[in-house]
């Protein structure tokens, strides 16, 4: 990676830092809002081929308790939509805020979700283990990247229960609300136009949310360093540190 490049990386995490403070990350939630996920081209061209998917009652994808509360479309499987969920991989790929708070070891082939006016997600949390991909894989976290300018629809927040209270997300479109999966959340009903969106859902190298937390801390301040001060003693120690606890912590 060329400096500029490792440069604007360092710029992206701090730009996105607050974001994820006022979010709940330093607060043993760990909700995170990150912004420009995709590209403007990306999300142009992934809203033009929402418009040629064929979607489908989003019922055939929930668990048999989900099913009861879940009131969506869900675009069907074709090549339409393997060519929008190739997009949103490949950024998820090249993020760099995403890859140091996720740790993913595998990322669920995202569902592309609408909801018209009249449709909603009651209160549920996701499955513990998911299959019918390649291999089962465990949900450490689950993600929400938004489509559809805010502007667009009225209601259709994202709703998170945590043991701070509720907190309701409708960000930008191209931006991600990432949150642990073993949470209660909903979808609040569109009272009117679409909200479109991009579902996915991790399993972590690293299991535990606290271990992931101090992680994305000391990467954060090692990379932080270097900008300042460029590859010194003190950042060969911390990138030491970081690289011993990913060998005590990660699960192959």
């Amino acid at each position: 990676m060329a400096p500029q490049e490792k440069e604007n990386d360092i710029a992206s995490v701090e730009k996105n830092y607050d974001l994820m403070v006022a979010a709940g990350f330093r607060n043993g939630a760990v909700i995170l809002c990150i912004a420009e996920v995709l590209s403007a081209e990306e999300l142009s061209k992934i809203q033009h081929l929402g418009e040629r998917g064929e979607f489908i009652d989003g019922k055939l994808t929930a668990g048999w308790h989900a099913r009861k509360v879940k009131n969506n479309m869900q675009m069907r499987g074709s090549d339409v939509l393997q060519e929008m969920t190739a997009a949103v991989m490949a950024a998820l790929k090249r993020n760099e805020l995403f890859q140091m708070a996720a740790r993913p070891k595998t990322i669920r082939a995202p569902l592309l979700s609408r909801y018209d006016a009249g449709m909603s997600y009651g209160t549920h949390t996701d499955n513990a283990v998911m299959t019918g991909q390649s291999q089962p894989m465990r949900t450490d976290l689950s993600m929400t990247i938004f489509l559809s300018s805010p502007d667009s629809y009225e209601g259709g927040e994202l709703v998170i229960e945590s043991t701070q209270g509720e907190q309701a997300f409708k960000l930008d479109a191209g931006a991600m609300v990432l949150y642990p999966s073993s949470t209660l959340h909903r979808v609040e009903t569109v009272s009117s136009g679409s909200r479109f969106v991009a579902v996915s859902w991790v399993q972590s190298l690293v299991r535990s949310p606290e271990q992931r937390e101090m992680l994305f801390d000391l990467d954060t301040a090692r990379r932080t360093l270097f900008q300042q001060q460029g590859k010194t003693a003190t950042f060969d120690l911390l990138t030491k540190t970081q690289s011993n606890l990913m060998r005590m912590w990660t699960e192959i």
